[in-house]
């Protein structure tokens, strides 16, 4: 990894230096000071405090990774198959982007989390000079497997059962205590996913923060049901454990990796507590007996969004304050502020890459769909006040002409700027929680970002 001017190594990297006339390999990362390999922690910042007249749990803080730091809140951009759609990994860290997160399931299938592992490891096969997080392939396995239709839809009150979810024989994956079977959706071979071969294919793949494998449910499945997955859940967590720390043991050639576990429970106060105690409880025990526990947290699974802020809130109300907290699946402005105050420190959420490549982009006045005709003569930047790369360069009618004659650019120069924006925003809210002026910063932005969008469609 070439060093740029001005700037020093950080202290912990897994990397392999490369230079012009030699590449020194330092996979087996070690702590400079104890000489002891080094392990995934978190130090909290700063608090956010009371938001309107209540104790928030909103903070800001850095987790430390073998491959470097990242600073929370932040978004961290999907790169599903081991790529940020449209973007080299320089465009990408371009943003500020401190991190990247892939889906374990995809890269199951190709290219085999073993070519993955002969390469060195995510970060090491993509090229990528910092954090990495690898998602357990649950959300894969049951939405493309059960066929889900709309998984984590935040508004059911008018979607039936049907609308939700594929009938039964056209579904792709069946669940059981075990684990999940399941044809891929590449060539429609049969493949098996358990809590043990998830740990196996996360470790292959070598990321910093990978997810326990967990059942994802809908809003609409029963309540029955929901317990049974909670309990079902916590179970494979438990596996989990024992089989990370076994892989842990027998791979010391690579760089520690953190395991995180999944809070599940769908809208139901006392299925979340009961989830997150539950995985609480587990790392406490794993640690006691000398095994590793969870280094962190995922909150996952359906949610409301009337009542995301609530449902974070009762989660936070029962994790440990010394480890972070990931939201799966969130990136609306409005969600990340009612998330951040309630707890979450990271997010992840594939919408900012897919809606770019059609051609919907961030402004601080709100969304624009850059294909709309009225772009035509727009020769103005997308966001001049936001700035990067592609505000200083381009304007939105270049871009409405890319988008319409189907130039690969066209994604690229959108995906560049709805990741920059996303980067600007969180560094923003780290900034606003630090001066605190949280609440105050919260306000402007959605006052404006929202200024000209009836409240019952925000976020969609």
């Amino acid at each position: 990894m070439a060093q740029r001017p001005g700037t020093t190594l950080p202290t912990h990297t897994w990397c392999r230096q490369v230079t012009q006339h030699h590449r020194i390999d330092c996979s087996t990362m070690t702590d400079t000071a104890s000489g002891t390999a080094s392990d995934t922690t978190f130090t909290l910042g700063t608090r956010v405090g009371e938001i309107d007249g209540h104790n928030a749990h909103g903070r800001t803080g850095v987790i430390h990774t073998p491959h470097g730091d990242i600073h929370t809140p932040a978004f961290i951009p999907v790169a599903t198959k081991a790529t940020v759609k449209t973007l080299t990994p320089e465009q990408v860290r371009s943003t500020g982007a401190e991190a990247i997160l892939s889906n374990a399931y995809h890269l199951y299938l190709q290219p085999g989390e073993d070519i993955v592992d002969t390469a060195g490891g995510l970060a090491e096969f993509e090229n990528w000079h910092g954090p990495t997080y690898t998602d357990s392939g649950g959300f894969q396995v049951m939405s493309l497997g059960v066929g889900f239709k709309k998984v984590l839809a935040m508004d059911v009150a008018n979607l039936t059962d049907a609308d939700i979810r594929a009938a039964k024989k056209e579904r792709m994956a069946q669940v059981d205590e075990d684990g999940v079977d399941f044809k891929s959706v590449i060539d429609g071979s049969m493949h098996r996913f358990t809590p043990e071969k998830s740990m196996q294919i996360q470790h292959g793949l070598g990321a910093d923060i990978m997810f326990a494998f967990d059942e994802l449910t809908t809003l609409v499945d029963t309540r029955r049901y929901q317990e049974e997955s909670v309990e079902r859940t916590h179970r494979w967590a438990r596996r989990c454990l024992v089989e990370h720390d076994r892989l842990t043991t027998e791979r010391t050639h690579r760089p520690l990796q953190s395991l995180w576990g999944v809070v599940q429970g769908a809208q139901y106060e006392d299925l979340r507590r009961q989830a997150a105690r539950g995985l609480v409880e587990l790392s406490a025990e794993a640690e006691k007996d000398g095994r590793r526990g969870f280094g962190g947290f995922g909150i996952g699974g359906a949610l409301e969004k009337e009542n995301l802020g609530t449902i974070t809130g009762w989660v936070c109300d029962e994790l440990p304050d010394d480890k972070p907290r990931h939201m799966l699946g969130i990136s609306e402005p409005d969600d990340l502020f009612t998330c951040i105050a309630a707890g979450a420190d990271t997010f992840d959420c594939v919408a900012p890459t897919r809606l770019a490549r059609r051609g919907g982009v961030y402004t601080l006045d709100g969304r624009l769909n850059l294909m709309a005709s009225r772009h035509k003569r727009d020769f103005i930047p997308i966001d001049a006040e936001t700035g990067g790369y592609v505000n200083e360069h381009y304007t939105r009618a270049y871009i409405h002409h890319l988008l319409k004659a189907k130039e690969f650019l066209a994604g690229t120069l959108c995906t560049l700027h709805n990741i920059n924006f996303m980067m600007t925003l969180t560094r923003n809210i780290r900034t606003s929680i630090e001066e605190g002026r949280f609440t105050e910063y919260r306000d402007e932005f959605l006052g404006r970002y929202y200024a000209n969008k009836a409240p019952e469609l925000r976020g969609r």
